[in-house]
């Protein structure tokens, strides 16, 4: 019978994760252009897929639209925002897979779908990078551990109880090592 892993995804929101701080300033702009996206998306759904000459695409971006608020309260809302932005970065494949056949030779506003294509693709490489960013961040240790080893000195006993506790200890005659380590005894008189 198998033990069942209690390794946790590296995707997974991991509370002890702690990014550097321009990570996850990074991260929140991200969450705040999500809220700001989700919201253009609702709101001009239908003028974006005229613009884009795709027009019965209005409710699939309007869609798109709830998706990116979600993922922008997700991110602001996280205290660890890793899942949301790998979630945004999930997104942008869909994206990209939805703008694609607009790029087909009769679409007359096929130039505004490689604008749409290109303005992706730089998103997508900004949310790649910062997912990587917090993906890689270090951790805390975990509570049970910080509880098991807080009060721990690495000493057998306390300090005060160690000092002197060589004061009578006595190096073996064949010690080999370097001079200045060597027992230091007086010269004959």
């Amino acid at each position: 019978m198998s033990v069942p892993s209690r390794r946790r995804s590296r995707f997974a929101s991991d509370p002890r994760r702690r990014p550097a701080p321009a990570a996850a300033q990074f991260a929140r702009g991200l969450g705040w252009f999500s809220l700001g996206l989700g919201v253009t998306e609702l709101a001009f759904g239908d003028a974006i897929a005229r613009w884009l000459g795709m027009p019965r695409s209005g409710p699939l971006i309007r869609a798109y639209g709830l998706r990116e608020i979600a993922q922008g309260a997700g991110i602001l809302g996280a205290q660890d925002p890793t899942p949301w932005i790998c979630a945004r970065v999930a997104g942008d494949g869909i994206d990209i897979a939805s703008v694609l056949p607009a790029l087909e030779g009769d679409n007359p506003n096929r130039g505004n779908a490689m604008v749409a294509l290109a303005s992706l693709a730089g998103v997508t490489v900004a949310d790649v990078l910062c997912a990587q960013a917090l993906i890689d961040a270090p951790r805390m240790p975990s509570d049970a551990v910080r509880a098991e080893y807080g009060r721990r000195s690495g000493f057998p006993r306390a300090a005060a109880a160690m000092r002197g506790a060589a004061a009578d200890f006595e190096p073996p005659a064949d010690i080999v090592g370097p001079e200045a380590m060597r027992a230091w005894t007086a010269p004959a008189a």
